[in-house]
């Protein structure tokens, strides 16, 4: 092997695993002394905005490998120049840029398709949740997994939606509206029984704090 490239369309959160896999590789080729080039791409919801902390020393795994915040606005090219310089020193390192990607500019600004990383990160609007919705899976409540908008709906079979509702919006959260909602995951938590909860929609992702969320 002479070259091992790296082309995957992160989303801009530290427990999506793409980053982590990459880390790996890193490490691998480091060791086996082959070149690594990184094809990057933007971060699809932007490169301004930060959210959460650093990874507590000792909680480290797969989905909490990097030293960069949850939210941490950086391109999948950036993260392995950061990688390189703290983890990697060794390793033949090359980073082949985006081209006119501005950090205020998100995916949809710059005339690229949307194609779903995965199959639970179906949409944009998916990607601007996560960050933080990605915390429900530590709970018993479904983060909507099994449906056709994961992450975007929240609920439990005992939950009283509009009780919840009302919780959430004497929040005064900006950038976010909430609507109860029934839903029934075919998979994963709960799968086949009917949940109550609430459903999540975007009114303003450039003020919207999904860690926060």
């Amino acid at each position: 092997v002479d070259v091992v490239v790296v082309d995957l369309p992160d989303i801009g959160a530290r427990y999506y695993t793409f980053a982590a896999t990459m880390d790996w590789v890193m490490a691998a080729c480091e060791k086996a002394r082959v070149e690594v080039l990184v094809l990057d791409r933007p971060n699809p919801i932007g490169g301004r905005m930060r959210e959460g902390g650093m990874v507590e020393g000792g909680f480290e795994s797969f989905v909490s490998q990097l030293p960069v915040p949850v939210r941490h606005g950086l391109t999948l090219g950036e993260i392995a120049l950061i990688l390189h310089r703290e983890r990697h020193p060794q390793l033949e390192l090359t980073v082949v840029p985006c081209r006119e990607w501005r950090r205020r500019n998100w995916l949809d600004a710059t005339g690229l398709p949307w194609v779903a990383p995965s199959p639970n990160m179906p949409t944009l609007e998916t990607a601007t949740l996560y960050p933080g919705l990605c915390l429900v899976e530590a709970t018993t409540l479904s983060e909507g997994r099994g449906t056709t908008r994961p992450f975007q709906l929240v609920g439990a079979p005992w939950i009283d939606a509009e009780r919840l509702v009302a919780a959430l919006r004497e929040q005064g959260l900006a950038g976010i509206a909430f609507r109860a909602a029934c839903f029934t995951p075919q998979f994963q938590k709960h799968a086949g029984a009917i949940c109550s909860g609430v459903e999540l929609h975007v009114t303003d992702r450039k003020i919207l704090e999904p860690v926060a969320l």
